[in-house]
């Protein structure tokens, strides 16, 4: 996703999170690229461990973490 992207959709969450996972991108460029708290990016790491890619989805992501 292009810097600064404010809209997080599953797709651009799964590119980043690639990136990062891959070693394109640290953690740290990550966060600073695209203004994200490590705190959010690790719970977008968690969710898709747990959930698969149905776990970055932003509307259901209350769902996915529960239990």
């Amino acid at each position: 996703p292009p810097p600064g992207t404010q809209r997080w959709v599953l797709r651009r969450k799964a590119e980043v999170d690639a990136a990062v996972r891959g070693g394109l991108l640290s953690l740290d460029e990550a966060c600073g690229r695209y203004k994200l708290t490590v705190e959010e990016y690790l719970s977008w790491q968690r969710s898709s461990d747990r959930h698969g890619l149905a776990g970055l989805r932003t509307t259901r992501i209350q769902d996915y973490r529960v239990g």
